[in-house]
Protein backbone atom coordinates (compact mmCIF):
# COMPACT_ATOMS: atom_id res chain seq x y z
CA UNK A 1 0.00 0.00 0.00
CA UNK A 2 1.49 3.36 -0.98
CA UNK A 3 2.19 6.21 1.41
CA UNK A 4 -1.05 8.07 2.13
CA UNK A 5 -1.74 11.72 2.86
CA UNK A 6 -3.00 10.60 6.26
CA UNK A 7 0.35 8.94 7.05
CA UNK A 8 2.17 12.12 5.99
CA UNK A 9 -0.18 14.25 8.13
CA UNK A 10 0.21 11.96 11.18
CA UNK A 11 3.99 11.94 10.87
CA UNK A 12 4.10 15.71 10.37
CA UNK A 13 1.80 16.34 13.34
CA UNK A 14 3.81 14.08 15.65
CA UNK A 15 7.02 15.83 14.62
CA UNK A 16 5.46 19.30 15.01
CA UNK A 17 4.15 18.38 18.46
CA UNK A 18 7.64 17.24 19.49
CA UNK A 19 9.24 20.37 17.98
CA UNK A 20 6.71 23.21 18.40
CA UNK A 21 9.39 25.78 17.55
CA UNK A 22 9.29 24.47 13.95
CA UNK A 23 5.51 24.69 13.41
CA UNK A 24 5.74 27.98 11.52
CA UNK A 25 8.34 26.61 9.10
CA UNK A 26 6.19 23.52 8.47
CA UNK A 27 2.87 25.38 8.11
CA UNK A 28 3.25 25.28 4.32
CA UNK A 29 3.09 21.47 4.43
CA UNK A 30 -0.09 21.54 6.51
CA UNK A 31 -1.61 23.97 3.99
CA UNK A 32 -0.71 21.74 1.06
CA UNK A 33 -2.29 18.75 2.80
CA UNK A 34 -5.40 20.81 3.62
CA UNK A 35 -5.60 21.86 -0.05
CA UNK A 36 -5.61 18.18 -1.09
CA UNK A 37 -2.16 18.24 -2.71
CA UNK A 38 -0.86 14.82 -3.67
CA UNK A 39 2.47 15.15 -1.90
CA UNK A 40 3.78 11.77 -3.01
CA UNK A 41 3.61 12.84 -6.68
CA UNK A 42 6.78 14.18 -8.28
CA UNK A 43 4.47 16.24 -10.48
CA UNK A 44 3.20 18.27 -7.48
CA UNK A 45 5.52 21.24 -7.91
CA UNK A 46 4.14 23.29 -5.03
CA UNK A 47 5.99 20.71 -2.95
CA UNK A 48 6.39 16.95 -2.72
CA UNK A 49 7.68 14.50 -0.16
CA UNK A 50 11.13 12.98 -0.13
CA UNK A 51 12.70 10.69 2.46
CA UNK A 52 16.24 10.75 3.75
CA UNK A 53 18.52 8.61 5.89
CA UNK A 54 21.02 10.07 8.32
CA UNK A 55 23.27 7.08 8.94
CA UNK A 56 25.68 7.18 11.89
CA UNK A 57 28.49 4.63 12.27
CA UNK A 58 30.06 3.23 15.46
CA UNK A 59 32.43 6.24 15.61
CA UNK A 60 29.54 8.71 15.57
CA UNK A 61 30.26 9.82 12.01
CA UNK A 62 27.52 10.53 9.45
CA UNK A 63 27.55 9.07 5.93
CA UNK A 64 27.52 11.69 3.17
CA UNK A 65 27.19 11.00 -0.54
CA UNK A 66 28.09 13.27 -3.44
CA UNK A 67 24.81 13.82 -5.31
CA UNK A 68 25.53 14.08 -9.05
CA UNK A 69 22.47 16.13 -10.14
CA UNK A 70 22.85 18.77 -7.41
CA UNK A 71 26.67 18.56 -7.24
CA UNK A 72 26.45 18.61 -3.44
CA UNK A 73 27.44 16.43 -0.51
CA UNK A 74 24.22 15.25 1.15
CA UNK A 75 22.91 12.43 3.29
CA UNK A 76 21.24 9.64 1.27
CA UNK A 77 17.65 10.17 0.24
CA UNK A 78 15.23 10.82 -2.56
CA UNK A 79 11.70 10.67 -3.85
CA UNK A 80 9.14 8.30 -2.41
CA UNK A 81 7.89 5.48 -4.65
CA UNK A 82 4.45 3.85 -4.94
CA UNK A 83 5.76 0.62 -3.38
CA UNK A 84 7.05 2.36 -0.24
CA UNK A 85 4.94 1.25 2.74
CA UNK A 86 5.70 4.36 4.81
CA UNK A 87 8.14 7.26 5.08
CA UNK A 88 10.75 5.40 7.13
CA UNK A 89 10.57 2.53 4.63
CA UNK A 90 11.22 5.03 1.82
CA UNK A 91 14.27 6.33 3.70
CA UNK A 92 15.64 2.79 4.08
CA UNK A 93 15.01 2.02 0.39
CA UNK A 94 16.87 5.19 -0.65
CA UNK A 95 19.77 4.33 1.66
CA UNK A 96 20.05 0.84 0.16
CA UNK A 97 19.71 2.09 -3.45
CA UNK A 98 22.29 4.86 -3.16
CA UNK A 99 24.87 3.14 -0.93
CA UNK A 100 24.23 -0.60 -1.02
CA UNK A 101 24.14 -0.58 2.79
CA UNK A 102 21.35 -2.86 3.94
CA UNK A 103 22.63 -5.01 6.77
CA UNK A 104 22.87 -3.96 10.39
CA UNK A 105 20.98 -0.70 9.99
CA UNK A 106 18.58 0.12 12.79
CA UNK A 107 16.45 3.21 13.37
CA UNK A 108 17.48 5.30 16.37
CA UNK A 109 13.86 6.41 16.76
CA UNK A 110 10.62 5.67 14.88
CA UNK A 111 9.85 9.31 14.03
CA UNK A 112 11.82 11.63 11.75
CA UNK A 113 14.83 13.29 13.31
CA UNK A 114 14.05 16.31 11.11
CA UNK A 115 11.58 17.54 8.51
CA UNK A 116 12.94 20.15 6.16
CA UNK A 117 11.29 22.14 3.38
CA UNK A 118 13.86 23.37 0.87
CA UNK A 119 13.99 24.63 -2.71
CA UNK A 120 15.14 22.50 -5.63
CA UNK A 121 16.37 24.34 -8.72
CA UNK A 122 14.82 23.98 -12.15
CA UNK A 123 15.98 20.89 -14.07
CA UNK A 124 15.43 21.48 -17.81
CA UNK A 125 16.76 17.98 -18.58
CA UNK A 126 13.77 16.50 -16.74
CA UNK A 127 11.38 19.32 -17.71
CA UNK A 128 10.99 20.16 -14.02
CA UNK A 129 10.45 23.70 -12.81
CA UNK A 130 11.97 24.91 -9.56
CA UNK A 131 9.99 23.35 -6.73
CA UNK A 132 10.04 22.43 -3.03
CA UNK A 133 11.08 19.17 -1.39
CA UNK A 134 9.53 18.23 1.93
CA UNK A 135 12.25 15.98 3.27
CA UNK A 136 11.39 13.56 6.09
CA UNK A 137 14.81 12.62 7.51
CA UNK A 138 15.22 9.53 9.67
CA UNK A 139 18.18 8.69 11.88
CA UNK A 140 19.76 5.23 11.65
CA UNK A 141 22.69 3.52 13.31
CA UNK A 142 25.08 1.23 11.44
CA UNK A 143 25.95 -1.70 13.68
CA UNK A 144 29.24 -3.15 12.51
CA UNK A 145 30.90 -2.53 9.16
CA UNK A 146 29.50 -2.77 5.67
CA UNK A 147 31.10 -1.82 2.36
CA UNK A 148 29.52 1.12 0.52
CA UNK A 149 28.50 0.34 -3.07
CA UNK A 150 27.43 3.54 -4.82
CA UNK A 151 24.55 3.93 -7.26
CA UNK A 152 26.76 5.52 -9.92
CA UNK A 153 23.91 7.14 -11.91
CA UNK A 154 23.10 9.38 -8.94
CA UNK A 155 26.08 9.25 -6.58
CA UNK A 156 29.76 9.90 -7.34
CA UNK A 157 31.39 9.55 -3.93
CA UNK A 158 30.92 8.94 -0.23
CA UNK A 159 32.55 10.02 3.01
CA UNK A 160 32.04 9.45 6.72
CA UNK A 161 32.19 12.83 8.45
CA UNK A 162 31.71 14.23 11.93
CA UNK A 163 28.14 15.21 12.82
CA UNK A 164 29.32 18.78 13.32
CA UNK A 165 29.91 19.15 9.57
CA UNK A 166 26.14 18.92 8.96
CA UNK A 167 25.31 22.37 7.60
CA UNK A 168 21.65 22.39 8.65
CA UNK A 169 21.81 23.61 12.25
CA UNK A 170 18.40 22.17 13.19
CA UNK A 171 19.28 18.74 11.82
CA UNK A 172 22.67 18.83 13.55
CA UNK A 173 21.03 19.77 16.87
CA UNK A 174 18.38 17.01 16.54
CA UNK A 175 20.98 14.36 15.64
CA UNK A 176 23.15 15.30 18.63
CA UNK A 177 20.10 15.20 20.92
CA UNK A 178 18.92 11.82 19.60
CA UNK A 179 22.36 10.24 20.01
CA UNK A 180 22.80 11.33 23.64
Amino acid sequence: MPITSEHIRETLTAYSDAHPEEKTALAVVHRLLDDGAELTSRKEFRGHVTAGAVLVNHSGQVLFIHHVALDKWLTPGGHVEPEDPDLIGAAVRELVEETGIALSVTPVQPDPVHIDVHPIPENPGKSEPAHQHIDFRYLFRLDGYQEVTLQEEEVSGHAWRDVDIVSDEILKHHVHAALR
